[in-house]
């Protein structure tokens, strides 16, 4: 049952990949604006990627101190 699930689910997301537009991709490739929107998303997840390790950094600390 669980796989059915996760079989449905699985065709459920590729379906509404490919109803997206891609209209509003092309337009800001033609523009150039594709590569800040690129640069915003990967400031973004370096940014949280480093708050993640600082995170753990800090529990690692507090769970030797105890």
């Amino acid at each position: 049952m669980k796989g059915f699930f996760v079989t449905l689910l699985l065709l459920i997301f590729a379906a509404s990949t490919r109803a997206q537009s891609v209209e509003m991709a092309d337009t800001l490739r033609g523009s150039g604006k594709i590569y800040v929107v690129v640069a915003v998303i990967s400031v973004i997840l370096i940014a949280l990627i480093l708050y993640l390790f600082s995170i753990d950094r800090r529990v690692k600390k507090m769970e030797k101190r105890d």
